[in-house]
């Protein structure tokens, strides 16, 4: 199944995404469950959140992917909603 987590920064926190970006790709190529991902974008281009597409048995494994990338971890985000989503484009 494939499971979109939404995950929106805390403000200010630009450094902490900066500061944890490699290894956060790095558990993304690690983990090889990603099937695609971006950061969202203010006005002045800064990123301020994350959408990221996981193919996972269930929610359950997708829960335990966000609550270990690097980001969480460090605290990056003041929300993330996991939901169950279908591939029906692209």
């Amino acid at each position: 199944m494939r499971a979109a987590l939404i995950c929106l920064d805390k403000p200010d926190h630009l450094h902490i995404r900066l500061e944890t970006r490699s290894a956060h790709l790095g558990y993304i190529e690690a983990t090889g469950v990603v099937e695609m991902a971006g950061p969202f974008l203010n006005p002045e281009g800064q990123m301020t959140g994350s959408l990221v597409v996981l193919n996972v048995e269930n929610l359950a494994a997708a829960k335990d992917w966000a609550a270990n990338d690097p980001y969480a971890l460090a605290g990056l985000f003041s929300s993330v909603t996991i939901t169950e989503w279908k591939k029906v484009i692209g």
